[in-house]
């Protein structure tokens, strides 16, 4: 090989390695900037946030909304910031307004106790607001809180068609959701911890036909409530779905998903004309009860205490208590009849 084509193929490989260094600065000089911006962009302060989807209507719990890091640029006066922000306050407050999950939470959004329209933003499309008067014993000794659901039990006493009493106990209504207690629609925090307090009145969210059984169940006999467990709804709605009460579209999307399964979950219901509706009478709490007991069970309803052996009662009318009927049993060869006596 000649000079002249060595010096030229140095040359060659001297400007490649130029380039190469100074593309590898330019690439790092350009990178360094970007590093720095997403840095400043995450430095922050933490503002609360929505940890799941809160339709109108939300009561906010502790385990609704988060504190989280926010770009400093895209801050807003609006916004709730850790360490301004008083959390006891705001437990218990109402969405005015949807919020998506990951979302921050504004002044402007939600609804503070006492304040003008907070029950009626508590209240879900279509529902309505009902009072119950209710009593230490009934009340569940006051472990009741807003934001729980409950059960409606009725007890009454009925007298038959021979003046016997017959007291009966049954389950008229499930699900109902506790918006408020006496004028209180919070739950009061005494040194980080919920105080039990006494009350006279519970007021739930129920629909305009429940809203007429309870008005007329005050006025039949006693109103009790039963507090339901959490994982009832749970349990309760997977049963739904899977006899295909609650139906959810093939084609729907998980947060389409998502809020109808919670519609579904916090939906009251009419438990007399359910088929899994029980009851119970004096006869089953008694054995000195046990003759006033009717003889089948009401509207096809479920027992909870043993069935009675008696024949049916009617559904209307006076109540007839079934009495037994002296009978002798005769056989003749091989056949046995019973025949009754002591019957004019």
């Amino acid at each position: 090989m000649d000079k002249k084509k060595l010096f030229l193929l140095i040359g060659a490989l001297f400007v490649a390695i130029v380039s190469t260094l100074a593309a590898r600065t330019l690439f790092a000089g350009a990178g360094t900037p970007q590093a720095d911006a997403a840095a400043k962009v995450t430095v922050g302060p933490k503002v609360l946030v929505a940890q799941r989807a809160l339709p109108v209507g939300t009561i906010i719990s502790a385990d609704s909304v988060i504190f989280q890091p926010w770009p400093k640029d895209l801050v807003q006066d609006a916004y709730f910031m850790e360490g301004t922000a008083d959390m006891q306050k705001l437990l218990g407050t109402v969405v005015r307004n949807p919020i998506t999950a990951g979302q921050p939470l504004t002044q402007g959004s939600l609804v503070a106790p006492g304040d003008r329209g907070f029950l009626a933003a508590a209240l879900g499309a279509g529902m309505r607001a009902v009072t119950i008067p209710v009593s230490a014993r009934t009340g569940v000794a006051g472990f009741v809180f807003p934001g729980d659901h409950i059960d409606v039990v009725l007890t009454q006493s009925v007298k038959s068609g021979d003046g016997l009493a017959l007291k009966a106990s049954e389950t008229i209504l499930r699900n109902l959701r506790v918006l408020a207690t006496d004028q209180s629609a919070e739950s009061e925090q005494v040194e980080g911890k919920t105080r039990v307090r006494a009350f006279s009145t519970v007021t739930v969210e129920v629909t305009p036909k429940i809203a007429e059984k309870i008005a007329v169940a005050q006025t039949i006999g006693t109103i009790s409530l039963a507090l339901r467990s959490i994982a009832d709804n749970a349990s309760e709605l997977d049963q739904a779905i899977a006899s295909g009460a609650v139906k959810v579209p093939a084609n729907a999307s998980k947060q389409d998903e998502e809020k109808l399964l919670k519609s579904a979950q916090g939906k009251p219901l009419d438990a007399t004309g359910a088929s899994s509706a029980t009851f119970v009478t004096g006869g089953d709490v008694s054995r000195f009860q046990r003759r006033t007991i009717p003889s089948a069970d009401i509207n096809g309803g479920s027992r909870s205490g043993p069935p009675s052996p008696q024949a049916a009662m009617p559904v209307s009318g006076p109540i007839r208590v079934a009495r037994p009927v002296p009978t002798v049993r005769v056989f003749r060869g091989k056949d046995a009849q019973d025949v009754p006596v002591g019957i004019n």
